[in-house]
C-alpha cells in the first residue's frame, strides 16, 4: 500500500458558520461575514469592522466543552477545541482503535487571545489562558493523545506550516494520524490599533460587506477575521484500514523564508514564486496539472500585486487561464487560522467540483489581469489545487492538494 497522506476529516468555525456544511454553503453562495464589530465598542478606532464568528458561538461551544474547562480557556481556544471535536466526530475516529502514541496534534497559533475582549475574566486563570500551547494541550488531554503535541507560530502562515509539519510526521512513518490546522482571533482594540498604525487594514466602515476586495483597484487593506480550521491527516494504511471517508490527498508542500523585510514581500513576488515552485516539485506535480489556486489574496496593495506576478512567473502564459480566488473576500483574514481554513476550502473545491469566488471584484485592478473567479462560484472539475499563505516576516507556505480517486 502506498504512503499517501490523506485528508479524512475537516471542520471550520468562522464568520460564515459554526460547522463545515454551513461554511461551505456560504462560501459557495459568495456571502460576506464582515460586519461592524460588536465584541467591544470600536468607535475610537479607524477600523470598526471585522469578520466575527456568529453571536451564537458561545451557546454552540457550551454543548462541546465542560463548563470548568471552558472557564480556563480563552474564546479562541474554545473555538479551536469545539472545531476539533466536530472534525474528529465527522471523521468517525475512535481513538480506542489507535495507538495514541502515534497520534499527533500540531496547530498554528499566533497567540492564545488573552486580550481585553475577555473582559472581567482576563485575570482569572491568566496563566492557563495565555499559554501558546493551550490549544494542542487541551485536545491531547481530551483524547488521551500521547504523540507529539505542539504549536507553530509564523504569523499568517502558521496553520499552513502546521499542516506541512503534519504531513512530514506521517510521511516519515512516525504517526498514523495528525490533528492539525489552527485558530486565531485578533478582533481586539489593541491589535486593530496596531494594524491601523501600519496602514494595513481597510477603513471602509460604511460598507462592511464590501470592505475586503482582493485584486480590486480600490482595495484599501485587509479585514480582520477570526475562527478555526481543523484538518485530519491520516496515513493511507490507517485510513484504508478503518474504511474512512477520504476527501483528498495532501500531495506535498513547501516552506520558505524570504529573509527580506518584516512586512513587505520581495519585489515582484520572487519569494512567493519560489515557494510555489518548490511545493510543486515536492509533490511531484507538473505545472500543467494545477487547475486552481487558493490565493493568499489579502486585499492589500503589495500582496495582491506581487502574488499575481508570482503566479505569472510560475505558470507563464497558462496563468491567464487558471482560476484563482481568495476566500478572504468573504471571511476576512483569519491570521493564524487562514492557511487551514483556506486549505480546507481548496480540498472541498476539488472534492465537490466547485470553485469559491472572490467577491467584491466589481472594479478589477487593470495591472492584475488574471481569472480571479469574480463574484460568483463556478462549477469546474479540478484534480490538483494549491493554497498559498504568505506572512509578515517572510514566512511563506504553499500546500498542494490532489483529488482522491
Amino acid at each position: 500500500m502506498g504512503n499517501k497522506v490523506l485528508i479524512t476529516g475537516m471542520n471550520i468555525v468562522s464568520a460564515l458558520g459554526l460547522n463545515l456544511e454551513e461554511n461551505w454553503a456560504n462560501l459557495v453562495a459568495g456571502k460576506s461575514g464582515v460586519k461592524r464589530i460588536t465584541l467591544f465598542d470600536p468607535s475610537g478606532l479607524e477600523t470598526q469592522i471585522a469578520a466575527q464568528v456568529p453571536d451564537t458561538f458561545e451557546d454552540y461551544a457550551s454543548t462541546r466543552i465542560k463548563k470548568r474547562q471552558a472557564a480556563q480557556m480563552t474564546r479562541v481556544t474554545r473555538m479551536c477545541f469545539a472545531c476539533t471535536k466536530d472534525a474528529v466526530e465527522q471523521a468517525g475516529i475512535d481513538f480506542e482503535g489507535f495507538d495514541r502514541s502515534r497520534v499527533a496534534v500540531i496547530l498554528g497559533v499566533v497567540h492564545a487571545g488573552n486580550k481585553s475582549v475577555e473582559g472581567s475574566t482576563i485575570d482569572r486563570n491568566s496563566i492557563l489562558k495565555g499559554m501558546n500551547n493551550a490549544m494542542p494541550a487541551w485536545i491531547s488531554m481530551h483524547y488521551g493523545i500521547t504523540g507529539p503535541s505542539y504549536t507553530v507560530a509564523t504569523a499568517c502562515s502558521s496553520s499552513a506550516y502546521a499542516i506541512g509539519m503534519g504531513y512530514d510526521i506521517i510521511k516519515s512513518g512516525r504517526a498514523d494520524l495528525v490533528i492539525t490546522g489552527g485558530a486565531d482571533s485578533t478582533i481586539n482594540p489593541e491589535e486593530i490599533a496596531g494594524f491601523n498604525q501600519i496602514f494595513a487594514l481597510s477603513t471602509r466602515n460604511d460598507d462592511p460587506a464590501g470592505a475586503s476586495r482582493p485584486f480590486s483597484e480600490d482595495r484599501d487593506g485587509f479585514v480582520i477575521g477570526e475562527g478555526a480550521g481543523i484538518m485530519i491527516l491520516e496515513s493511507e494504511a490507517s485510513a484504508r484500514r478503518r474504511k474512512a471517508t477520504i476527501y483528498g490527498e495532501l500531495a506535498g508542500y513547501a516552506l520558505t523564508s524570504e529573509g527580506y523585510n518584516i512586512m513587505a514581500p520581495k519585489k515582484g513576488g520572487v519569494g512567493m514564486a519560489e515557494t510555489m515552485e518548490k511545493a510543486l516539485a515536492d509533490a511531484g506535480v507538473d505545472k500543467s496539472d494545477v487547475g486552481y489556486i487558493s490565493a493568499h489574496g489579502t486585499s492589500t496593495t503589495l500582496n495582491d500585486l506581487y502574488e499575481t506576478r508570482a503566479i505569472r512567473q510560475v505558470f507563464g502564459e497558462r496563468a491567464k487561464e487558471m482560476p484563482i480566488s481568495s476566500q478572504k473576500s468573504m471571511l476576512g483574514h483569519t491570521i493564524g487560522a487562514a492557511g487551514a481554513i483556506e486549505g480546507i476550502t481548496t480540498v472541498l473545491s476539488l472534492h465537490n467540483g466547485i470553485l469559491t469566488p472572490t467577491i467584491n471584484l466589481d472594479n478589477p485592478d487593470p495591472d492584475l489581469e488574471l481569472d480571479y473567479v469574480p463574484n460568483h462560484s463556478r462549477q469546474q472539475a479540478v484534480r490538483v489545487g494549491i493554497s498559498n499563505s504568505f506572512a509578515f516576516g517572510g514566512h511563506n507556505a504553499t500546500l498542494v492538494f490532489r483529488k482522491e480517486g
